[in-house]
């Protein structure tokens, strides 16, 4: 069964950083756009971040541009996010998951959940103010 692993989640105070890793299990998502999402209790999924299958192509939200960088290793088929000046509203369990139709991310839907597949069981991350 191929399923995305997610690692990297805790209680961190406001201004703290998180290295979130996505790791593929029974496959590679190598040649694959990976995508981070989080959901909040009683909200939807919402985009964080993605990356294309070579890492030359990336997209943030607004609310995390400038604070979160993604990048991913091949060779070692992770994909990571790097969070840095951390606020309280990041609070959420965060979701790695991958995209086989759009791996240079050109098409319009690369923000959108709905398009990703291989959803894992997702980390929590907690942020203090």
């Amino acid at each position: 069964q191929v399923q995305a692993v997610e690692s990297g989640g805790g209680l961190v105070q406001a201004g703290g950083s998180l290295r979130l890793s996505c790791a593929a299990s029974g496959r590679t998502f190598n040649n694959y756009a990976v995508g981070w999402f989080r959901q909040a209790p009683g909200e939807e999924r919402e985009f964080v971040a993605t990356i294309s299958w070579n890492g030359a192509y990336k997209d943030y939200a607004d609310s995390v541009k400038g604070r979160f960088t993604i990048s991913r290793d091949n060779a070692k088929n992770m994909v990571n996010l790097q969070m840095n000046s951390l606020k309280p509203e990041d609070t959420a369990v965060y979701y790695c998951g991958a995209d086989p139709s759009n791996p240079l991310l050109r098409a319009p839907y690369r923000r959108a959940s709905s398009k990703y597949y291989y959803w894992g069981q997702g980390t929590q991350v907690t942020v203090s103010s």
